[in-house]
């Protein structure tokens, strides 16, 4: 057994369901540590994170992971135990294999490579990772780069594991992603009887004609790098059970996946003076999970990821800002340069979640290709 396929079995073995690390983070420090890395363990909260560095000066190549996983479902709907590693056909199956366990060892292994290889290489090279990525993601990476930036420590570079292709390795890499704007929408009310409507006001109502007009505004028109903003309702709640009377409020959850044709402040804005001029009684509590973020056309991180994909796998790789959000939203405030490079993302988070054999192990490659242009 290869030394990422062994490691990446042995963290699928850890039940390790955020924000729970069940030792991944151990194993892996003592590992680094083996080969001369400065190892250092955050804590926050309940959650823990882990710093690894080896060099002490010029620029700081960050690669940027997660050891928490996403509940496994039933798990008699699984073909074999999610937390006992099974090859089937050249394919590895457990929770966390794509998402991202697979990625995590692949970056450990490129990262004792190099070291050995360049022991007295330029720069410094570094691992994060975090057990809280897959939960709140309040206590993991957003908290250890408040602890950077209190002790003067930096990232100029950061290459995410996050499961990016398509079909095969290499097929597409993330560029950037959109920014996340959540807002709990409260419309105020007043209960009543549905025979006597004229003595209550219906939310549900009030609010109808109002997410109308909100699920159709153009917000944007995105830009060359990003699609237009969307608006999305993924939850509404309202009413006592009854058929008989009329609600006294609604709670609707509400969404921004945004561009950087757009601001946090101005679509918070926009949204509310729709809801005012519908007549709308309410009040909103905003979340701003992220900040959109794109490493720009011409950086040295994106040139030499992209070179890595063409000349390791022989593919001109889609260079994307799609996809949901990752702790890179954290780290491209500190003048990062961030780009995501995984495996195939096909079965993330789903019953038999998977990742091809071949492709695990060829992964550790592109990782060490990496530091080697940046650093060697």
């Amino acid at each position: 057994m290869s030394d990422v396929l062994d490691l990446t079995c042995d963290l699928i073995r850890r039940r390790s369901v955020t924000p729970d690390d069940a030792g991944c983070l151990d194993r892996i420090g003592q590992r680094l540590t083996a080969r001369g890395f400065n190892v250092e363990y955050l804590r926050f909260e309940d959650v823990d994170n882990l710093w690894a560095t080896h060099g002490e000066a010029g620029q700081v190549l960050a690669f940027l992971g997660h050891t928490d996983v996403v509940p496994t479902g039933p798990e008699d709907s699984w073909a074999t135990p999610p937390f006992e590693p099974t090859i089937r056909d050249g394919v590895l199956y457990g929770r966390g294999a794509a998402d991202m366990k697979g990625s995590v060892a692949a970056m450990v292994v490129a990262l004792e490579r190099f070291v050995d290889a360049h022991p007295d290489h330029a720069g410094t090279v570094g691992l994060l990772l975090t057990s809280d990525e897959e939960g709140v993601a309040l206590h993991g990476v957003r908290r250890v780069v408040d602890h950077f930036v209190a002790t003067g420590q930096r990232i100029d570079a950061c290459v995410v594991g996050e499961p990016s292709a398509k079909e095969t390795l290499g097929d597409l890499i993330r560029v950037g992603r959109r920014g996340s704007l959540s807002g709990t929408l409260t419309v105020h009310g007043i209960q009543g009887h549905v025979a006597y409507p004229e003595k209550a006001r219906n939310p549900i109502h009030a609010f109808a004609p109002a997410l109308a007009a909100l699920a159709s505004e153009r917000w944007d028109e995105g830009n060359a790098d990003f699609p237009p903003t969307s608006f999305q309702v993924s939850n509404i709640n309202a009413g006592t059970g009854a058929n008989n009377v009329i609600p006294g409020e609604l709670v609707a959850l509400i969404n921004f996946r945004y561009s950087t044709a757009s601001t946090a402040e101005g679509l918070r804005e926009r949204a509310e003076a729709i809801l005012r001029a519908h007549g709308v009684d309410f009040a909103i509590d905003w979340h701003l999970s992220g900040h959109p973020f794109l490493a720009t056309p011409g950086g040295r991180l994106r040139e030499v990821v992209v070179s890595v994909c063409r000349d390791m796998c022989g593919i001109d790789p889609e260079q994307s800002t799609g996809g949901g959000t990752s702790d890179g939203r954290f780290i491209a405030p500190m003048g990062a340069e961030v780009i995501e490079l995984g495996p195939v993302n096909a079965t993330i988070h789903k019953v038999d979640e998977n990742v091809a054999v071949d492709q695990l192990e060829r992964l550790p490659d592109l990782y060490l290709a990496i530091c080697e242009r940046m650093l060697g």
